[in-house]
């Protein structure tokens, strides 16, 4: 334990190029924060309006630091009106238990 930790945020909306947009401002905001080893924006190849958020972490303890910060809301807030709410909880966090 204590390796690497993705987290994936889910977005819905008909609106794309306003998640590129609101994607790549959280993406600036976040580029300096400690841990964070980089992100993508992923989008359904069968649900158009369906995007994922896919954030790298160097490890769980990281992430639960910027977590807490009093920056994170603040830093994910252009994404936030996008977040899939047909979903109890839109988002997970993953720890890498094996790679190649």
């Amino acid at each position: 334990m204590g390796g690497e930790v993705r987290v994936l945020v889910y977005h819905l909306t008909e609106h794309g190029d306003a998640v590129h947009a609101a994607y790549h401002e959280v993406s600036r905001e976040m580029s300096e924060v400690p841990g964070m080893l980089g992100n993508e924006l992923l989008r359904s190849v069968s649900d158009p309006g369906s995007f994922v958020v896919l954030s790298r972490w160097q490890d769980l303890e990281s992430f639960q630091v910027w977590e807490r910060g009093a920056r994170h809301r603040d830093s994910t807030a252009a994404l936030r009106p996008y977040q899939d709410t047909r979903m109890a909880r839109p988002f997970a966090v993953l720890e890498v238990s094996a790679s190649y």
